[in-house]
């Protein structure tokens, strides 16, 4: 991590975290002319970049590699031998794929953009005072500056009753760095990281018990088919148990969950492991935000449009202000915030247009609204659903579970939602997440090319089908 020089320095601009948003909000401000700094406890690049995003990616591209190497004979390539899962080597992968992200990271923070980070932890004393304290020990020291932004992130969120102990309880913080797999898991919460880690945990060969409803963010359609999925993989998915503290019993040997289905049907189950995915809380404690009068919601900060907190020159972006958890909208706000400090006129961000990806098996992509919330807000809904299995390419590669399904506005076709589940899902997002931006109808996608073959094909043939005259099916 860069060093600054001295300390008690003078700041345009001092960021209050160095994750996702923090990073590229301190690199653009930069780029703008501002002098500024950033204060980061841990390590540069947050939790997407040590143990959210990117590790975890690199844990599923190993689960793909061992699946496409099962099926390998399939193709014509013949492996020979038994093939197995060596868990030693996807750890050292990962961890390898974090380092050299990390470093390319501080390369643009010390050579390029020569960004001073304080490894402290970071206290508001007054909207243009930052109090410093050493990591490594060492005294105290303030930063003045002129405005202030809040990347603080948030951490997993605990099961009340049951603390994580890193060993027989742990969080997704403590998987990625799971030095042996254990051989049974059960995995509490059906949201985007328990279901990634189920799918990891299932492939790499674990027996996996996935405890709570699946990807119930989602379109309705989309969850039903990945519970679905899930079974034909032979994993053991309870959707509506709700065990609390009272029904998990932790021993130094394993846990055990007692658990409730909905027909009142009681089970007991055994594992080696608990993984808990039950949500995230904004680290909002001790930053000096009760003694700014800064508002917040819950565990989150509470920003307008500009990322301004109540509070002039307090700014908040990512995790922290709670709007949407996901990496790449902390970037897009981080920008937000900076150009607006700088006196531009950014673009505000609409959240139904920063699309939701989850990296399971099969993957899942979408934007805008669900069938359901377009419905509850008063729309009168067209949809258009096509499914993967016509699609050649998506036959060619062997993955053809899923759909596109397409939600518009019945009178003027204007695109609402779009959900894809199946195969590159969290790449082929991209276009729903622009045709929101631009305020595109079904009819426009359905006439754009679409190129073949491609998986990309059945965005349009969804279209097609919402229009009415279906192509392939």
């Amino acid at each position: 991590m860069a060093e600054p020089a001295h300390e008690n320095q003078q700041f345009d601009l001092v960021v209050l975290g160095g994750g996702t948003g923090g990073y590229v909000a301190a690199i653009r401000a930069k780029e703008l002319g501002l002098n500024v700094a950033v204060v980061e406890e841990l390590k540069l690049g947050g939790t997407c970049l040590h143990r959210g995003c990117i590790p975890t990616k690199a844990f599923l591209k190993s689960a793909d590699v061992f699946d496409q190497v099962k099926s390998a004979r399939e193709f014509g390539v013949n492996v020979g031998g038994d093939v197995s899962f060596d868990y030693g080597p996807a750890l050292e992968r990962s961890l390898k794929v974090v380092e050299g992200q990390y470093r390319g990271l501080l390369y643009l923070f010390d050579k390029k953009h020569k960004i001073p980070v304080f490894h402290a932890r970071g206290r508001l004393l007054s909207p243009t005072q930052v109090e410093a304290t050493p990591v490594g020990g060492g005294a105290t020291f303030v930063l003045t500056t002129k405005w202030a932004i809040i990347d603080t992130g948030s951490r997993p969120r605990p099961i009340k009753g049951v603390p994580f102990d890193g060993k027989r309880v742990i969080n997704s913080d403590h998987a990625v760095v799971l030095e042996h797999l254990p051989q049974r898991f059960i995995i509490r919460g059906g949201g985007a990281t328990g279901v990634e880690w189920a799918s990891i945990y299932q492939r790499y060969g674990s027996q996996v018990t996935l405890v709570g409803r699946i990807v119930p963010q989602e379109d309705r359609e989309v969850s039903e088919l990945l519970l679905k999925s899930f079974q034909r993989q032979k994993m053991d998915v309870i959707p509506d148990a709700r065990p609390t503290a009272e029904d998990i019993d932790v021993r130094d040997d394993g846990v055990t969950m007692r658990i409730k289905d909905s027909r009142g049907k009681e089970k007991v189950v055994e594992a080696d492991v608990l993984l808990v995915a039950v949500g995230r809380q904004g680290n909002i404690e001790e930053i000096g935000l009760e003694e700014l009068g800064v508002r917040t919601k819950g565990d989150y900060i509470h920003v307008d449009e500009m990322m301004r907190t109540n509070v002039p020159g307090v700014y908040a972006i990512g995790d922290v202000n709670g709007q949407q958890l996901l990496a790449h909208t902390a970037m897009h706000q981080g920008i937000i915030a900076v150009e607006h400090i700088c006196g531009q006129n950014p673009y505000p961000l609409d959240i139904l247009n920063s699309p939701s990806c989850t990296y399971c098996e099969p993957e899942i992509g979408s934007v805008g609204l669900t069938e359901q919330e377009a419905i509850e807000r008063g729309y009168e809904v067209k949809t258009g659903k096509f499914p993967m299995r016509p699609n050649a390419k998506a036959v060619i590669e062997g993955h053809t579970d899923g759909f596109t399904k397409m939600v518009a506005d019945a009178d003027t076709g204007q695109l609402l939602g779009l959900h894809i589940v199946g195969p590159h899902a969290t790449e082929l997002i991209a276009e729903g997440a622009l045709g929101r931006l631009m305020e595109t109808t079904a009819e426009e996608i359905a006439i754009s090319v679409h190129p073949h073959p491609t998986v990309s094909e059945v965005i349009g043939e969804a279209a097609e089908v919402l229009l009415g005259h279906p192509i392939h099916i």
